[in-house]
């Protein structure tokens, strides 16, 4: 099955300047060689702790930022080498929702006007199409039609995130690409956005990349998972796998930190800590990125980086002990 999205060796260096002439004097490795792909009605999620390069691969997908080097494709053609004309074509396919919703959606501008906006730059429709289509993408996110001519920072936070979705829904994407789009919301109301992401999902046929640090929500909506740490995928697979079966010490301490609201069940669960804090992305531990905060490092670990080891046929892990850390971490 051919994929929707393809990420071949994404690269993104970020170089470091100092002195009075701003000397380029390393680079922050935000993202190393990064590979996955994503396939039609399903939800890949890109996973791990701040400064793992997550949301950083996103804009590189998202034509935000020009990656170093590496390869974006979708539906085949690779994206970073688009003439302008098609550029277009890209926007329409691709759209992306933010975090913070106040951020993303213009305050002079009402509900109306900045779903109406995208519409018109790429359907062609009569006024009346148009208002219909707003309307009716407003009623599909679960908003009433008199919130149209509102402005933005009248709304409460959960229903700016329905417009921001509606206004990427507007055209009629094959990819969403999801950045934290619940965590900036109250509880109550993450759920209902999660709730209404997987029934447009269903109903729409929509593919998403997600972008978080909360595995719950991974757990939740998600068919495949990649983990991340300090630019690179750490370990990869479906959710089933790696959930149930992870096999890299760093997905092991991710899952394991989940909070788990019964007593009982906490008490049985193999706790799995990290010692120390992550190293500095402008200069990776030798080796194995986790090598100096893993538990089952050996001298091994630190002289050269292993490469992603087949477990499966979706189930891939970045690490010489990747037969055996399911038994390490059952025994932790």
């Amino acid at each position: 099955m051919s994929a929707l999205l393809e990420v071949r060796e994404l690269v993104k260096y970020f170089p470091v300047k100092s002195g009075l002439f701003g000397r380029t004097v390393g680079y922050v490795k935000a993202v190393d060689g990064v590979s996955f792909k994503v396939h039609e009605n399903t939800v890949f999620s890109l996973v791990g702790e701040s400064g793992s390069g997550k949301t950083t691969t996103l804009k590189c997908i998202l034509k935000l930022i020009e990656p170093t080097s590496g390869e974006i494709l979708l539906e085949g053609r690779n994206v970073l080498k688009l003439r302008r004309r098609e550029v277009k074509w890209f926007r329409r396919n691709v759209q992306a929702v933010f975090q913070n919703p106040f951020l993303s959606l213009n305050p002079r501008m009402k509900v109306k006007d900045l779903i109406v906006e995208s519409i018109k730059t790429h359907a062609d429709m009569t006024d009346a199409e148009v208002l219909r289509r707003v309307n009716d993408l407003l009623a599909m996110v679960g908003l009433p039609s008199t919130l149209a001519n509102q402005y933005p920072p009248s709304l409460s936070g959960g229903q700016a995130q329905r417009v921001a979705i509606a206004r990427a829904l507007s055209i009629e994407p094959k990819l969403l690409l999801l950045d934290e789009p619940t965590s900036a919301l109250d509880v109550s109301v993450q759920a209902q956005i999660l709730n209404l992401l997987v029934e447009l999902k269903e109903r729409l046929k929509l593919t998403y990349v997600l972008v978080t640090h909360d595995l719950s929500v991974v757990g939740y909506l998600s068919d495949y998972v990649a983990v991340m740490y300090l630019g690179r995928i750490m370990e990869v697979g479906s959710i089933d796998e790696v959930f149930n079966d992870p096999r890299h010490p760093y997905t092991q301490a991710l899952l394991s930190s989940i909070p788990e609201p019964d007593p009982n069940a906490r008490k049985l669960r193999n706790k799995l800590a990290l010692p120390g804090e992550p190293p500095s992305p402008i200069n990776p531990p030798r080796g194995c990125r986790l090598s100096s905060r893993c538990l089952y490092a050996s001298s091994d670990c630190v002289i050269e980086e292993p490469d992603l080891i087949k477990v499966s046929d979706s189930h891939y892990v970045r690490c010489i002990r990747a037969s055996e850390n399911h038994l390490l971490g059952a025994s932790s």
